[in-house]
């Protein structure tokens, strides 16, 4: 994606934290004729140990009846892209007139490489390590379904790991304009609840100070 430097996050502590805050993700690759083709889906964010580096596994499923899975069986390199909060940005947070409106946003861009996983039971991990995120509760319920009705739910799936082996996270809260974070930042902690997210990540950022939170 296009990254001016000024928005550019290079701590992949960001990234994660967004990802596993918005983890309703869109997974893009290529049909058979080569057109684009997106799949909304939530991913869960694995951390893979004993590895070298910031190794990242995401970890999904869609229907069988969606073509996207024979898309990554064919072609295993995609694109997972993850967008968090956004709000406007007036200008009538600069002291001065001579400014238009934007838009801030935060938003992380994942390549990956697919591995498919259609055996039951890796299937069966798979949405139990969903299950620990959304709803840990539910489990116990998963667990005591009847038998028949589990494998067909888990025949009526799809799952897939998608090894991230490149990284971009973008933080666009108007870094390079220091004179407007006070009122911007005012702005958002009064707005909606995208807006104050974005107000959280500016002052963990650091562009406000003590006094103004």
């Amino acid at each position: 994606m296009y990254q001016p430097p000024q928005f550019r996050s290079t701590d992949p502590a960001h990234a994660r934290a967004l990802m596993r805050a918005h983890p309703l993700a869109s997974l893009v690759s290529t049909d058979d004729s080569g057109f684009p083709v997106v799949s909304h889906l939530p991913l869960h964010l694995r951390e893979v140990d004993g590895e070298p580096g910031e190794a990242l596994v995401l970890l999904g499923h869609c229907a069988r009846a969606n073509p996207h899975w024979r898309y990554l069986a064919a072609r295993p390199q995609a694109l997972v892209t993850f967008l968090g909060p956004g709000a406007y940005l007036s200008p009538a947070v600069y002291p001065d007139r001579a400014r238009v409106p934007s838009w801030n946003y935060l938003a992380v861009h994942c390549r990956v490489e697919a591995t498919l996983v259609d055996e039951a039971e890796g299937k069966d991990a798979l949405l139990k390590a969903l299950i620990g995120q959304h709803e840990p509760p539910y489990a116990a319920q998963w667990r005591a379904l009847d038998e028949d009705y589990t494998s067909k739910m888990l025949k009526a799936i799809v799952g897939f790991e998608l090894r991230v082996t490149e990284l971009q996270c973008t933080l666009k809260l108007n870094q390079h304009r220091p004179e407007s974070h006070a009122a911007l930042h005012a702005r958002y902690r009064a707005g909606d609840a995208d807006a104050q997210a974005l107000a959280h990540w500016m002052e963990t950022l650091g562009l406000v100070s003590t006094q103004e939170k």
